[in-house]
């Protein structure tokens, strides 16, 4: 560049100052120059003006080489006329214009917000508290606007909100927008195949001549135990229902005269089962199919928890409740024990416990929390009101009692807070028993119960109040579960009922033979089992397989994220691992909205 060139660099560059200086004091900023600015500062726009093509053409001098020799010789341009070598002080006034002028861009770097300007950061903090819809409608202001609105960080910080990717980082995705509207277009399709009924539902494989007894899961591991002593253990997240068994420390020497499973719990890292003679094995699932601790109660275990967010296991046997924990070298021991006054009947671990594992437990009339670093005490106790059904939280408690006596008040469920260690609602005024309470999977602020009157409620914690009440099963409400908007339950006639609690509308059933005693679900996938009352099956009805089937109990894992359309079927495809006999019939109903013509039909 010439000294003439030079100069009227300098020029316009005063002037774009004075008319920029101008504006700001008038408070009229030009939104689109200014993002103009901001895109070529970031190297993504165009010069927006003359005096921006000019700087852009310095900054290309600046890094541009030494021009090569010519024909025309040393010193001389393309028409022949001697040419000087730029001064020493050209080189470095150019410099200082250059850092000038980046400064100056990063200055200017300021958001048109109503009559005033905010900084770039500052404005993205006041969007982070907009909505997905509100962001779309700012989007539409202005460019500047558009730019704060598809900010990654907002984005981000919406899918972690929603609940969606909750283990990745803002650096993972380089289109965060893109991502979250994947995610709400994949939740989109879960709630459609729920309300539908569009995926695939599998049995899984049962341990011939053997009855079930018991069945866990947990984020889709399922384990099972059964008469005969088994224990197995299924993964349905992999499809591979190839289950192992896991194996106990019984002499050989006895084939078939292992105790029953009285019960099995499952973590994501732990297996627990006890058995009828009052033994407990509890395995590691990442180390092998061994047990890696076995403590021996003396009389049998009435009732078994374990912690779903670490390694604590508590057992009822007899007067005694008993909690386990691994110490920092890996072995067990006993972290506290506690007597109580009658035989126990329900026991759950509190949850998110920080320093010492903290339970509660029922006998009879008596519910007591117990602290392992505390003696027990008594949370609840009315003489002649036994407790019917509980279930914790991480800072509240509610179970169902029972009302007898003369004075009558009606069946209630009642919830304590752990905090005050007090009742601070009173819920329901059922003439039937309350069989089971589900509070901790439940949304905030509600809480769903099942009655053997065969209705399922919702309890609205804010008001205590009845929110909705369903008339769900033929017989008593045996289990239940609630998200945002869908209500599981299964009754004590085997049947499993899917409900659109918002349009207070029933989706969908499916009827097995035996009580529905588990029921676990998630945004893509359903666990039922059905647990026959009899635990003894005749040995004649042993020797026919269709006699067997019928009281044996039955594990479906159903899957909402398979597409429908990958089995060519308009019904859900039923899988099963095994050899099945022809022509057996799974009793199940068909499914909502389909119409029932064709089993009307039949």
């Amino acid at each position: 560049m010439d000294c003439h060139g030079l100069e009227e660099f300098r020029r316009r560059w005063q002037e774009e100052l004075v008319q920029a200086q101008a504006l700001r004091r008038r408070r009229r900023p030009d939104a689109d120059r200014r993002q103009r600015r901001a895109e070529l500062a970031q190297g993504r726009g165009e010069p927006a003006s003359n005096y921006l093509a000019l700087a852009q053409g310095l900054l290309e001098g600046a890094a541009r080489p030494p021009a090569a020799r010519g024909p025309q010789g040393e010193g001389q341009d393309a028409a022949g006329r001697s040419r000087s070598p730029p001064a020493r002080e050209e080189l470095v006034t150019r410099d200082q214009l250059l850092d000038q002028f980046l400064r100056d861009l990063n200055e200017m770097d300021d958001v048109p917000f109503f009559d005033v300007q905010l900084p770039y950061e500052l404005a993205v903090n006041i969007f982070q508290y907009l909505s997905r819809s509100d962001l779309g409608r700012c989007a539409q202001v202005s460019k500047t606007w558009k730019v704060i609105s598809e900010d990654e960080v907002l984005w981000y910080r919406l899918c972690q909100q929603e609940g969606h990717l909750l283990q990745s980082s803002i650096a993972d995705y380089s289109c965060w927008k893109l991502v979250f509207q994947e995610c709400r277009a994949k939740e989109h399709m879960l709630k459609t195949n729920w309300k539908k009924r569009k995926g695939a539902v599998s049995e899984l494989e049962h341990v011939p001549d053997a009855v079930l007894c018991d069945v866990h899961s947990h984020d889709g591991v399922v384990i099972a135990g059964y008469t005969s002593g088994d224990v197995r253990v299924w993964d349905t997240r992999t499809w591979d229902y190839t289950a192992p068994f896991l194996e106990s420390e019984y002499e050989e020497e006895e084939p078939g005269m292992q105790p029953y499973v009285s019960f099995v719990k499952i973590n994501s890292a732990l297996a627990v089962a006890a058995y009828e003679d009052g033994i407990l094995n509890i395995w590691d699932l990442r180390t092998g199919k061994f047990p890696i601790h076995r403590f021996e109660h003396d009389a049998r275990i009435q009732a078994l928890a374990l912690s779903r967010e670490d390694a604590t296991v508590a057992t009822a046997s007899a007067f005694d409740v008993t909690m386990l924990y691994p110490n920092d070298e890996g072995y067990w021991h006993i972290a506290a024990e506690f007597e109580v006054q009658k035989l126990v009947d329900y026991l759950e671990i509190v949850p998110d416990t920080e320093r010492y594992p903290v339970a509660i437990a029922t006998a009879g009339d008596l519910v007591y929390l117990l602290k392992a670093d505390d003696s027990a005490r008594t949370l609840h106790y009315v003489y002649g009101q036994p407790v019917t059904c509980l279930d914790v939280s991480a800072n509240q408690v509610a179970f169902g009692v029972k009302s007898l006596g003369w004075v009558y008040e009606g069946n209630k469920i009642l919830v304590c807070s752990l905090e005050a260690e007090r009742c601070i609602s009173k819920l329901g005024n059922a003439l039937g028993d309350f069989t089971c309470v589900n509070l901790r999977d439940s949304p905030p602020s509600l809480m769903v119960s099942g009655n053997m009157d065969r209705r399922v409620r919702i309890h609205d914690l804010r008001t205590d109040k009845i929110a909705l009440s369903l008339s769900a099963h033929q017989l008593g409400v045996a289990s239940v579960q609630m998200d945002e908007w869908k209500i599981v339950s299964g009754g004590e006639e085997g049947l499993v009922t899917v409900w659109d609690y918002r349009m207070n509308q029933k989706l969908w059933e499916v009827h097995s033979r035996h009580p529905v005693r588990h029921l676990a679900f998630n945004s893509h996938s359903l666990i039922t089992a059905n647990v026959p009352y009899e635990r003894v099956v005749r040995n004649a009805d042993l020797d026919s397989s269709t006699t067997h089937r019928r009281h044996r109990g039955l594990i479906h894992a159903y899957e909402f994220a398979v597409d429908q359309l990958a089995f060519q079927s308009t019904l859900p495809v039923f899988r099963s691992p095994f050899a099945t006999m022809g022509g057996y019939d799974y009793d199940l109903t068909p499914t909502l909205p389909y119409d029932t013509a064709g089993a009307r039909r039949k």
